[in-house]
């Protein structure tokens, strides 16, 4: 298997990353850095992980960068996990245009981009493969200062509903992950007291497992998910 996967330098890309790996399956991981983690991978799966450098805001060389140059139109890709994500929080009467452009450019037209991309190399190589949205769960339950970011992810959640039943019927699946807050980078800034009350609010009152969400990308990128498509599976320790 042959996997795409997005945000690969850390957090949960990082985990997910080393969780295909893991499988035997091959990633082709692209990112914006390569962290001391992320070349450790490198070093360990020095056949199975690909990796490239590349700032996704960068929409326009998308296909000559990615699949022309990298890729190659000749690889078959069976899954495409899309997990690069920039956070931009803030109230809503504190909106800032540009950084609200910069983080759609990132967060909902560089995964549209690359889903054209991926289903147009799927259906190259008549592949019935799985694509995966990192989705959050600020969509359904509101957050402080989440407005912004939560609309990007509420964004990917309509596409993919929409490109499961496009392509439904060549066998293409397209389903979202809703992760509940982890404890990544992207949460660090968050004192402590702010994520006591974001866990407060969930069943478990604890933070999500990331290995737990990762474990669960995989279940839906295999043969094993194949009749799951078009829905929002929840990873969020019964938030509530």
């Amino acid at each position: 298997m042959n996997i795409l996967l997005t945000g690969a330098s850390k957090g949960l890309g990082l985990k997910t990353t080393e969780s295909l790996l893991n499988k035997g399956w091959k990633v082709y991981a692209i990112s914006r850095s390569k962290t001391e983690n992320l070349n450790e991978l490198l070093l360990q799966y020095p056949d199975n992980l690909k990796w490239l450098q590349y700032d996704l805001a960068d929409g326009e060389n998308i296909r000559q960068t990615v699949f022309k140059d990298w890729i190659s139109f000749d690889t078959p890709i069976h899954g495409f996990v899309n997990n690069a994500a920039l956070a931009y929080d803030d109230i809503i009467t504190n909106l800032n245009l540009v950084s609200l452009e910069k983080m759609y450019r990132l967060n909902v037209f560089a995964p549209m981009i690359l889903t054209k991309f991926v289903l147009r190399q799927m259906l190259l190589h008549n592949i019935k493969g799985s694509i995966v949205h990192i989705s959050s769960i600020s969509v359904h339950t509101g957050y402080k200062g989440l407005a912004m970011y939560a609309s990007t992810k509420g964004a990917l959640e309509a596409f993919s509903k929409n490109t499961a039943r496009e392509w439904g019927e060549k066998g293409i699946r397209s389903n979202c992950l809703v992760a509940g807050f982890m404890e990544t980078e992207m949460s660090s800034t968050l004192s402590d007291s702010q994520k006591n009350r974001i866990y407060q609010r969930t069943s478990m009152k604890q933070p999500v497992d990331v290995e737990s969400v990762a474990e669960t990308i995989g279940f839906l990128l295999s043969d094993g998910a194949k009749s799951i498509t078009g829905q929002n599976i929840h990873v969020d320790n019964g938030t509530i």
